[in-house]
């Protein structure tokens, strides 16, 4: 019985500090107590979506302040030596090459900035921008964008009557090396070039930057700011006080025709005018640098007037469609952007120039035969100049009408002018509204709410528009911006340079209307990147209607496939620098001024520089060191070279002439009229002692070799 063990009896029941008994209720609330604080430690256990983003923030900020703690403790040299490790040795910045061969500063320098590229600082606004007193509006870091758009928005804007500021807003340009030197954080614009300057001698009493409101009409940054008097009491003083050595002046982009315009302000008599005389650019210029210069205009200005589009937005809008049109979170972003850009007179400066003549009708262009997918053979010698028209070795291309700037269809883009129906849109009633009344559309001024869809509809049915009908179609669609564009702004050909209403503001920014300056010693170039797919025309349709909507965009469904490779998502492309296609940048300085021509009659020398383009190899490269694009060119070693060659005192034969990689002088003379058979005693190129008298015929001229 020892083996039999007693059941050991049940514990009692908990009892109270006073000793009595738990009833059986207060147990199993008891019991209750203990899972609820059981599942409570078990939900707090579990990893949240929100714990997952705090963890990966607190991880990001680590690792960011490790790498910024080790970039500042590690010797200077190392990174330089990281690069060199995986690319192999790199070659000195072009300014230390050039100072061990003794190249010392000699020429004062004058940078004038392009469009967008200037900072804008706030002088005064409204109660929105309160605390922004002399904040940077334009350029930094563009922090006010996103912190309060539509009051950003506001104070960009110019007045849509004046193209002045609007009541109660002064933006200002921002002053000195600083204004264009970055256009963002870690995004150079002129840094490299004034660095690379510095190293053989230059500093800031030898360097000037001529920042302007790029925003305003060039005449009127006189008006408001006088502007081009400052430019011109600088270069006067810089040219005193370095022992009367002339100034070399460097434009960029649009800067290219803000200076052209100098040129000739500066010789006009006042008040029109800066008095200087007509031999002040001989006294005071050696040369003048043009890097990507817009000389005839570029396409791309038609799309941003038009749709508010480039190739990159339109691809956006595509991806995304209804996004950048509808009221997305209150910003109603394309319209904006269009009221903007639309009250920026300068826009208009770089439309198209030259009409059919220059830019190719309907059924030509003076492309024709190029080939986007095909690399040009390199060749930096100036025999390369004397009207070269070698294909390389092509085959016969597919044919684009790069004259057509805008069709509506890819069909209409590619059939025979004859084939077109084609129906007159400049006398069409423009009908209702858009959509629907709201009134949040008057807000954002585009001219598009009252153009209505009959306007829209006989926009569309004219099918195809060359640069000799841009202009009436501009007219049409946004009449008050291009009244005030009119007024400032010339696109045509002069048929008589002596014709008084050409001293006129209006016609100095066009090459084609105004002579250069009597300096027959002073130099010019015309310095740009090639070989980068360059947007050239378009392919447009209908947009969805709706309210407010801009009722036109690219149509980024045309492709042109294996056959038609330049068209790529509704832009036909060309050679050039991303931005500027290469007939605009190059075609003055190998026809319109090379030689004595009735643009140039003092015959001022001429001279092509183009760099063919070649991207970074690796990541460590940045933006590259022989980049084309249209701003990471500033940062080309072999442009930079040449500009530091002729301020130290070369001249454009020292640098070894042309360097042409393209067809351009091959193009040149198609753009002509050649295929009229009209007879023309000569072309309006041609040298002065065999010019004759220039006909003109219907809207543009017909021009032809004598």
């Amino acid at each position: 019985m020892s083996l039999l063990r007693r059941r050991r009896a049940p514990p009692p029941p908990p009892s109270h500090i006073d000793g009595s008994v738990a009833s059986p209720a207060s147990v199993v609330e008891e019991k209750d107590d203990k899972e609820k604080k059981a599942k409570g430690k078990e939900v707090k256990g579990r990893w949240s979506c929100w714990d997952s983003c705090c963890w990966l923030i607190g991880c990001i900020c680590t690792a960011w302040w490790l790498l910024l703690f080790l970039y500042n403790a590690m010797p200077p040299s190392f990174p330089q030596y990281v690069t060199e490790a995986i690319t192999g040795p790199m070659s000195d910045p072009p300014g230390l090459k050039l100072r061990k061969e003794g190249l010392r500063a000699r020429h004062p320098v004058v940078f004038v900035p392009g469009i967008v590229t200037g900072g804008l600082e706030l002088w005064e606004g409204h109660h929105c921008a309160e605390g922004l007193f002399r904040k940077r509006l334009w350029g930094g870091t563009f922090g006010e964008i996103y912190k309060r758009p539509l009051c950003w928005v506001e104070h960009m804007s110019l007045d849509n009557e004046s193209g002045l500021d609007p009541p109660g807003v002064r933006i200002r340009p921002v002053t000195g090396l600083v204004a264009a030197d970055y256009f963002a954080p870690g995004y150079f614009v002129w840094a490299v070039l004034i660095a690379n300057l510095a190293r053989i001698g230059y500093e800031e009493k030898t360097m000037y930057m001529a920042a302007y409101d790029w925003r305003l009409s060039f005449q009127n940054t006189e008006v408001r700011d006088q502007t081009l008097s400052r430019i011109k009491s600088n270069i006067e003083l810089m040219v005193a006080t370095n022992g009367g050595n002339k100034v070399v002046v460097i434009p960029h982009s649009m800067g290219v025709l803000y200076f052209l315009h100098f040129m000739k302000w500066v010789e006009e008599p006042a008040p029109m005018g800066g008095g200087g005389g007509v031999d002040w650019c001989a006294k005071h210029i050696k040369a003048v640098m043009n890097i990507g210069g817009p000389f005839l205009g570029v396409p791309k200005a038609v799309t941003g007037l038009f749709s508010a589009e480039a190739k990159d937005v339109a691809v956006a809008r595509a991806i995304a469609p209804g996004v950048l049109d509808s009221d997305f979170l209150g910003l109603q972003t394309l319209r904006y952007v269009m009221h903007m850009t639309r009250t920026w007179d300068s826009t208009m400066s770089m439309l198209p120039k030259g009409g059919d003549t220059i830019w190719g009708g309907l059924d030509w262009s003076p492309e024709e035969g190029y080939e986007c997918t095909s690399k040009k053979l390199k060749s930096n010698d100036s025999h390369v100049s004397d009207d070269s028209d070698s294909e390389n070795g092509k085959s016969q291309p597919h044919h684009i009408n790069y004259g057509r700037i805008i069709s509506f269809g890819k069909d209409v883009a590619k059939m025979s002018s004859s084939k077109i129906e084609r129906i007159e849109f400049r006398d069409a009633v423009k009908g209702s509204n858009l959509g629907p009344t709201n009134a949040s559309c008057n807000d954002v001024w585009t001219e598009y709410h009252e153009f209505g869809v009959g306007g829209a509809k006989a926009v569309a049915d004219h099918k195809v528009y060359t640069a000799g009908s841009i202009l009436d179609l501009l007219h049409f669609v946004a009449p008050k911006m291009m009244q005030r564009g009119s007024a400032h702004f010339s696109y045509g050909i002069a048929d008589n340079l002596d014709d008084p209403k050409y001293s006129h503001y209006k016609y100095w920014s066009n090459p084609l209307e105004t002579k250069l300056p009597h300096a027959p010693d002073m130099e010019i170039y015309s310095m740009y990147g090639v070989g980068i797919p360059t947007e050239r025309a378009y392919v447009y349709k209908l947009s969805p209607s709706s309210e407010c909507n801009i009722p036109f965009q690219i149509d980024t469904s045309a492709e042109g496939g294996s056959d038609q490779s330049c068209l790529q998502g509704g832009v036909f492309l060309a050679n050039g620098d991303e931005t500027v296609p290469v007939l605009s940048a190059g075609y003055m300085c190998v026809k319109g001024w090379r030689g004595k021509t009735r643009f140039n009659p003092s015959g001022i020398k001429t001279y092509i520089r183009e760099y063919d383009h070649a991207p970074p190899a690796n990541l460590l490269e940045g933006r590259g060191t022989q980049s084309g694009a249209h701003v990471d060119i500033m940062g080309n070693f072999a442009l930079i070279e040449d500009i530091i060659r002729v301020a130290a005192g070369a001249t454009g034969e020292d640098l070894g002439g042309d360097q042409v990689y393209s067809d351009i002088f091959k193009w040149r003379r198609k753009s002509v009229g050649f295929r009229h058979s009209a007879e023309v005693p000569c072309s309006a190129f041609d040298t002065i002692p065999a010019c004759g008298i220039v006909n003109i015929l219907g809207n543009s001229l017909l021009l032809a070799s004598a």
